[in-house]
């Protein structure tokens, strides 16, 4: 049993290790002030161009507006903000509808790598990299407990293992409340 909890936590670890990266570097460089950028380009929206920000209906509005002023914009799913509508995912080129003052706005919004790394790391990408993402974190739980399990059951490591998760845990504890 032993053997087969080593392999499966070796290929989870290996099937996960894209998904940590894409973490680890957009996030670590999210932290050190490098966030992405947007370039923001309006489009122009016909004058009768209206949306309900509350309609039932909504998806669909948005759709048939857009089908009449960009016949090639996708999305698979729209983020409603007060006075906002995004569609989605936000990690490759989406729109925004903005309420004005001067009425309905339109703006198309293309993610550089990093801002799309950091969607993606958000969890705002397509819905199937959200799936992949649960599967992901799923994995990332059997792994660390398997980890732990292993090296508590192992009479070399069983120390180590146990004084290392007693300082990560304090120093997590300690970070968090501080």
């Amino acid at each position: 049993m032993r053997k087969t909890i080593v392999l499966i936590h070796l290929f989870l670890a290996a099937f996960v290790a894209p998904a940590l990266l894409l973490v680890g570097i957009s996030g670590g460089l999210y932290l050190l002030g490098v966030k992405g950028e947007l370039q923001s380009s309006e489009i122009v929206l016909p004058a009768d161009a209206v949306l309900d920000f509350e309609s039932p209906e909504l998806e669909a509005d948005v759709r048939a507006l857009l089908a009449r002023v960009d016949s090639a914009a996708e999305f698979e799913y729209l983020r409603l903000r007060p006075g906002l509508v995004q569609t989605r995912p936000t990690s490759r080129e989406y729109l925004e509808f903005a309420l004005t003052d001067d009425g309905l706005a339109l703006t198309r919004q293309v993610p550089d790598l990093q801002k799309s790394m950091i969607e993606l790391h958000k969890g705002h990408g397509p819905l199937a990299f959200k799936t992949y993402q649960k599967a992901v974190a799923i994995s990332l739980l059997f792994i660390v407990v398997s980890g732990v399990w292993l090296g508590i059951t192992s009479p070399g490591l069983r120390r180590k293992t146990l004084l290392t998760s007693v300082i990560g845990l304090l120093l997590f504890v300690f970070l968090a409340l501080a």
